[in-house]
């Protein structure tokens, strides 16, 4: 699994299938350019390798998930040499490339589980709102703290929270006060999934755990359903009723449908192959192992 690391980032085979991939930029992971470009190439990589079913997304830290951006580092970027125009038509551009980036945990196959704990602001709610699943530890502090140091959030918070929240009035009141909010008040609002006694490696643990349960589930199945979910999200129900009749009417044709269905019946463990260009005939056969 060495292939996924990278400076800024620490990549280990949790278990068969689950990969944790954690932020490795002491001393608070704070995020420059070259941390979330390395970050898209490993998520660009790992959703195009069928052997990683589930990522679980945290931090190498003791007590930091992340602080959020590299202030000094964002600093360079307001360089006086330019005219305004042309200066924010680069600017633009970098806040595209940026978002992008975190765009990346919500396109990629696998299903992304966040495990937060500790200091979890700013960009931190930006990557969390993009995976799929967000688990916390009962120590978590998170905070959407662009506010504070003079900027509307611009890296997904504001466009992904009220449609995962369904509470535009509490999103305004955390965004505009800036305010700090802890793990019980983010799972009131529906932000995250559950709470974990404890902090980091407890929340990690619980996220591989899920992340094995996810793991041993069709990956036709589980890319399918990451992909519709996220589709319904932004279309009509009418829409999405119909496109999951054209998805489902090729997804359903593969051979890991009835193999679920033969196990539950016989009330067995199914095995099911990654998904790759192999033959269908060799997957028929792998499953059956």
């Amino acid at each position: 699994m060495e292939i996924f690391s990278g400076q800024y980032h620490k990549a280990t085979e949790a278990s068969p299938g689950v990969l944790l991939l954690e932020f490795n930029r002491p001393p608070v992971n704070a995020f420059h350019d070259d941390m979330w470009k390395e970050l898209r190439r490993i998520i660009d990589t790992i959703s195009h390798t069928p052997e990683i079913r589930v990522i679980v997304l945290s931090s190498a830290l003791q007590n930091v998930f992340t602080a959020g951006l590299d202030l000094n580092a964002q600093s360079e970027l307001n360089s006086p040499s330019l005219d305004p125009a042309r200066k924010a038509i680069q600017l633009r551009q970098h806040v595209l490339d940026f978002q992008d980036a975190i765009t990346s945990l919500e396109r990629c196959n696998q299903p992304v589980i966040c495990a937060l704990y500790g200091t979890s602001v700013g960009l931190a709610i930006d990557l969390a709102c993009a995976c799929d699943i967000r688990l916390a530890s009962s120590n978590t502090t998170f905070g959407i703290f662009e506010v504070n140091v003079g900027l509307a959030a611009d890296i997904g918070t504001l466009q992904r929270l009220p449609k995962i929240t369904g509470n535009e009035s509490k999103l305004k009141e955390l965004a505009l006060t800036g305010r700090k909010f802890n793990s019980l008040e983010a799972k009131e609002i529906g932000f995250i999934s559950d709470i974990k006694q404890g902090g980091r490696s407890e929340v990690i643990s619980a996220a591989i755990d899920m992340a094995k349960v996810i793991a041993s589930k069709s990956p036709v199945a589980v890319i399918g359903t990451k992909h519709l979910i996220n589709h319904a999200r932004d279309h009509t129900i009418e829409e999405g009723l119909r496109y999951t009749a054209i998805w489902n009417a090729s997804m359903l044709q593969s051979v890991d449908t009835s193999t679920a269905m033969k196990a539950v019946m016989a009330k067995q463990i199914s095995k099911f192959a990654p998904i790759s260009n192999t033959p269908q005939s060799e997957l028929s056969a792998r499953a059956k192992l």
